[in-house]
């Protein structure tokens, strides 16, 4: 254990140099992964708080608000909530915190309803680059696209239910971004824009460094020992449900380059690679994406275990109904 936590900074076992040399090029791989993580978060943030600070100024974020309030208002949110989830659709979740910082000043919700929208956007974000991974693994885009959009309302739909009838987190969520009003001048603006952008850096920092110590002490490879032998059940065998854990764990980035590696082997069939792709679609990320959502606001009891339980009685439900219409259609052909 104290050789495990000697490298929760460098991953690397450093036989050469001494503690201190090996604690000094730990830290100094941390702050570089926080800044190459950091740098994608700021090409996609800027653009963003400029477009939603324009579209403030024009009054066309009500606009917004209104053509997504009905789904909003199904889901127990504000409309301009929609414009949040959106945007982390199209880009990735950083985009949208982005848009939650700069609308934080006209926000006035609940711990649950930020839970809420957490939840959503973990189960539907980074679209175009997911599905992309889907499709590349050798799973029929379409479908994949719609379970996770479906799954995301319904599940959203279900924890906003659950949360009403049981009085759960309803406290006024306390927002960690500083806000200002659409009147303020762009100096301001631009002042606590750098400042909210700095809150997600060390929101990063700190994920970072999290990661790296559930390695060094194998909270990772615990979880994906936990879930590995619950996974056959759920339509994969013993190649795909391995990968499949992985990638529900460490992210649909690492699982879905598995599953196309595999494929390509010709070790996972393609009953199987949709199966792992609807499982790791509707629950992924289960660390880093789930702590970032926790560090905006998201309680884990609906962003994490919620969603893991929903995500596994969705894929087996599908499983097994895919079962039934494949059995019919061969004793229809049959007879």
């Amino acid at each position: 254990m104290r050789n495990r936590i000697r490298h929760i900074f460098s991953m690397e076992p450093d036989k050469n140099n001494g503690k201190a040399n090996s604690l000094k090029d730990g830290f100094i791989s941390l702050l570089k992964d926080t800044w190459l993580t950091s740098w994608e978060l700021i090409r996609i943030t800027v653009p963003v708080v400029i477009i939603t600070r324009i579209l403030e100024q024009f009054g066309l974020i009500s606009y917004f608000s209104l053509a997504l309030e009905p789904l909003m208002g199904l889901l127990g949110l504000p409309g301009s909530l929609g414009l949040v989830w959106a945007t982390a659709m199209l880009t990735n979740l950083y985009g949208g915190i982005a848009v939650l910082a700069a609308l934080a000043p006209g926000l006035d919700i609940t711990d649950a309803q930020v839970t809420v929208l957490c939840s959503a956007m973990l189960i539907a974000h980074a679209l175009p680059v997911e599905l992309s991974v889907s499709k590349r693994a050798g799973a029929n885009l379409l479908p994949i696209a719609a379970i996770r959009l479906v799954g995301a309302v319904t599940y959203a739909y279900i924890l906003n239910k659950i949360c009403l009838h049981f009085d759960v987190w309803q406290d006024k969520a306390v927002l960690l971004f500083k806000g200002t009003t659409e009147s303020s001048g762009l100096v301001q603006w631009g002042i606590e824009q750098i400042q909210n952008l700095g809150m997600i850096i060390i929101i990063i920092f700190c994920i970072v460094l999290f990661m790296r110590l559930f390695r060094a002490i194998g909270i990772l490879t615990l979880l994906e020992r936990l879930l590995a032998p619950v996974l056959p059940v759920f339509g994969m065998g013993n190649h795909s449900a391995p990968i499949t854990v992985v990638g529900m764990v460490m992210g649909l980035g690492y699982g879905g380059a598995l599953i196309i590696r595999e494929t390509a082997r010709g070790k996972i069939g393609r009953k199987e690679v949709f199966n792992a792709m609807v499982l790791m679609g509707l629950c992924h990320g289960l660390v880093e994406d789930t702590l970032l959502m926790a560090a905006i606001g998201g309680k884990f009891g609906g962003i994490l275990w919620g969603r893991i339980l929903f995500s596994l009685l969705v894929t087996f439900s599908l499983v097994r109904l895919l079962g039934l219409l494949l059995d019919k259609k061969s004793q229809s052909k049959i007879t």
